[in-house]
């Protein structure tokens, strides 16, 4: 209990850092996701040409070497980032690509005849999209969605590559100071608390879109 005490406040301050990536993360990627679903699905082709090369190399390439390469190779072509930036730069690029093409599956499983529906009644396309389309494509895209998240507060953790304390970063650092696995333990622990009230969340989200 002496050790978890010290280490705590290193471990809050870590926490911090995984906790605002995150939130910034979601609050971004996904309506960015369902823009860039659409945007493949009814743009011309050479646009949707240009989308599925980029989905294609964010989710062909692992996140860590993404991160190296925003950080460490963009400075060679004048382009500069600092640390936190880098990472919430590089993770939207990221998760945004996955929430597309989840999305896009979630437009593409709802039936023509919903679409004619809409042009046949006069409802009109946008209002129609918004009022009609876009929460079948939620309540079908809702799980996927949800483990994205649930991985995107694991995925935090490969900014200690660059240099950022984040919460693994500062637990290991607790563990090599103290020669303990306590930290570990620790960090799991709060990794675990996180991942259960994001499930909860989504599963009351999930329970309110059940119509």
């Amino acid at each position: 209990m002496n050790l978890i005490t010290e280490i705590m406040p290193s471990l809050i301050n870590g926490l911090q850092t995984t906790l605002g990536l995150f939130f910034i993360i979601v609050v971004v990627t996904i309506p960015l996701g369902f823009l860039v679903a659409c945007v493949r699905v009814y743009a011309p082709k050479w646009i949707t040409w240009i989308i599925q090369v980029y989905i294609y190399v964010m989710r062909g390439t692992p996140l860590l070497l993404q991160l190296m390469i925003v950080f460490f190779g963009l400075p060679l072509v004048g382009i500069t980032f600092d640390r936190f930036a880098a990472a919430v730069f590089t993770f939207i690029i990221n998760y945004t690509a996955y929430y597309a093409e989840i999305f896009r599956g979630g437009i593409l499983s709802v039936p023509n005849g919903q679409f004619e529906a809409i042009k046949v009644l006069g409802i009109g396309r946008v209002r129609g999209f918004i009022k009609i389309i876009i929460p079948q494509v939620m309540r079908v895209v809702l799980p996927s969605v949800g483990n994205e998240v649930i991985s995107l507060v694991k995925d935090t953790s490969l900014i200690y590559i660059l240099g950022l304390g984040e919460l693994l970063r500062a637990g290991q650092i607790a563990a090599n100071t103290y020669a303990s696995l306590v930290p570990y333990a620790a960090v799991g622990i709060i990794y675990l608390i996180i991942t259960g009230l994001v499930t909860l969340a989504l599963n009351a989200i999930e329970k309110k879109s059940n119509y």
